[in-house]
């Protein structure tokens, strides 16, 4: 008798479709552009994120379905000047391009890499690109994210969805690593009004140790800049990992010489996945990188994730007169000065960001 054994592959290799980041090769073998990978990819082989295969003929990539589907404050993201007090319906998938020991998604983003979490491909859905949008709109998302897993690997589906969501009214943002190409981020370029990056360290040694390579996420922050799309940078401070006060230090002035518009959060790690031993970041290491950002230019820091305990930087301030113009406590916006037109109303001073053109609705 033969026994065929139910597998996270078995399940997700069927819901695929052709891929569209993909170089043929004259060998048979195909390129892969989604990630900064750039995987070869040979007949019968799988890329590093190990959902994108060739199945013999052509590269096949996730498509039909999500495995996690939630609609949140979009500051949950995080972003805090795109749409401030807006809900986000955020949908993901399966999958990722680096393995994180400290992961908080590590069920959704390591089930076809970790037999711990094989059990993700449990949460698998299928759902179509409309039945998404039309879900965003029975909650009132003005908003939809691509998340949860590495959205890059997954952007074809992603395309999909978001020309739907276009259509109807709603922005569309990714929540990412950065590990990008530039044929990705020009395949995503219609679609997309802003991109949260995570700056994991300023260091290539510990960018290395989890999947991943410096400049590809540097690269990236810039490249996004130049393209016009709203960015946001967050970099989760790790005990012990990144937390040294001239690796914060260098953090802040990349992304100052970049654009002192970029906001920065810097937010609290918890012990999880591969890294239960490493302690939580206090909440005084949080504030210590805060100031560092606001010291090296930035104007626009915060410091997430602790809500109430890291004084006044769950604000947003007015980088010219200092007013508080979005208070907030944790995702939730408390109150929202900045007018329709995106200036500050005491000193007419311009705040970047994507702000609700109806300000009622804010919050």
């Amino acid at each position: 008798m033969i026994i065929f054994m139910i597998t996270p592959a078995s399940i997700l290799d069927k819901l695929t479709a052709p891929a569209e980041l993909v170089i043929s090769q004259p060998d048979g073998a195909v390129r892969c552009t989604a990630c900064g990978h750039r995987c070869l990819i040979r007949p019968g082989k799988r890329g590093i994120c190990q959902v994108r295969f060739h199945d013999g003929t052509e590269l096949r990539v996730p498509w039909g379905y999500v495995a996690a589907l939630a609609a949140d404050p979009v500051e949950k993201k995080p972003f805090y000047h795109l749409m401030p007090g807006a809900i986000a319906l955020t949908f993901g998938m399966l999958g990722c391009d680096f393995h994180c020991g400290y992961c908080q998604n590590w069920l959704t983003s390591q089930a076809l890499r970790d037999p711990a979490a094989a059990e993700g491909s449990n949460y698998v859905k299928k759902i179509s690109p409309e039945q998404i949008v039309e879900a965003a709109r029975s909650v009132g998302a003005e908003v939809i994210a691509s998340s949860y897993n590495e959205p890059l690997i997954t952007s074809e589906w992603a395309a999909a969805v978001f020309r739907q969501a276009i259509a109807a009214g709603i922005k569309c943002v990714y929540v990412s690593n950065g590990n990008s190409t530039p044929e990705v981020l020009e395949y995503l370029r219609p679609y997309l009004s802003g991109m949260k990056i995570d700056l994991k360290s300023m260091q290539d040694k510990n960018y290395r140790q989890l999947g991943g390579v410096l400049k590809n996420t540097l690269d990236t922050i810039k490249r996004v800049k130049e393209m016009g799309l709203w960015l946001e940078v967050v970099t989760l401070v790790v005990p012990g990992f990144n937390d040294s006060t001239g690796e914060l230090w260098e953090a802040a002035r990349f992304l100052t010489s970049v654009s002192p518009d970029i906001p920065w959060h810097v937010t609290a790690f918890h012990s999880d996945y591969k890294m239960e031993d490493t302690p939580n970041t206090p909440a005084n290491t949080l504030v210590r990188a805060a100031e560092i950002g606001r010291e090296a230019g930035l104007h626009y820091v915060y410091a997430g994730n602790l809500p109430g305990r890291v004084d006044e930087y769950e604000t947003t301030f007015c980088p010219h007169c200092n007013t508080p113009l979005v208070e907030r406590s944790g995702f939730r916006v408390d109150a929202m000065r900045v007018g329709t037109d995106g200036k500050c109303p005491k000193c007419g001073e311009k705040v970047a960001g994507i702000w609700p053109t109806v300000l009622e609705t804010a919050g």
